[in-house]
């Protein structure tokens, strides 16, 4: 990986990406979230009645320190963790407590030292599988399998100045709200509807996350590859 061209969905052609903007409840806290794929960032633009667009960057990433969460030393509580750290998570059961304070104690990485972040990106639907699973309601197995259904891929995630002077504006396309909308919404439709199935399945044997605390599951542990 040195050079990438990434997209960045949004109301607005962003010539210029500012470090420090952003929303801090964001999956990986404040940043510019990017996209390797055009389709999904023109989904990603649009709301119901607004067209968006489709900004195109290149970025060298060669001088960069990239912590990329799909490497083989990260498991998805690694990826879980740091969404219980920056995201509005409403925490409506003591079990639900304390998966997510567990997860954040024994899982979480200090993003401080990184220029970027590459992994999952938690859409509405996917967030509620996160959540699922924090609250005992489903096993490991069943939340990756959640996490394919929709295909979202992965987001490259600015986190630092350095990484925000690397980033050249290319060019950009509209995205029709009328389609990219209903292409958001069809494939989030669709990964609820497979995901309500997979519910329907007994995963007697799963690895739980009361299982996981009870037991104190380290990252090195083969059951969460």
């Amino acid at each position: 990986m040195s050079k990438l061209i990434l997209y960045h969905g949004s109301p607005e052609i962003i010539q210029t990406p500012v470090f420090g903007k952003g929303k801090s409840y964001n999956d990986y806290g404040k940043g510019f979230y990017c996209t390797e794929h055009l389709e999904l960032a023109k989904e990603w633009a649009c709301t119901e009645n607004t067209d968006g667009y489709a900004n195109k960057y290149e970025i060298n990433t060669a001088d960069l320190s990239v912590l990329n969460l799909s490497s083989s030393e990260y498991t998805i509580l690694h990826w879980l963790a740091l969404l219980m750290k920056y995201r509005k998570f409403r925490v409506s059961t003591p079990v639900m407590k304390r998966g997510a304070d567990w997860l954040k104690e024994h899982f979480l990485i200090d993003l401080t030292p990184y220029d970027a972040v590459i992994g999952y990106r938690a859409d509405d639907s996917y967030f509620s599988f996160a959540r699922a699973f924090v609250n005992n309601e489903i096993s490991l197995t069943q939340l990756s399998y959640a996490m394919r259904l929709g295909k979202l891929g992965e987001q490259f995630v600015l986190k630092s100045p350095a990484a925000f002077e690397k980033i050249e504006f290319v060019s950009y396309e509209i995205a029709d709200n009328t389609e990219y909308y209903a292409k958001r919404k069809a494939r989030d439709d669709e990964a609820r509807a497979a995901f309500r199935a997979e519910l329907e399945k007994d995963d007697l044997d799963g690895l739980y996350m009361r299982d996981i605390i009870r037991e104190e599951v380290q990252a090195d542990d083969p059951r969460l590859r």
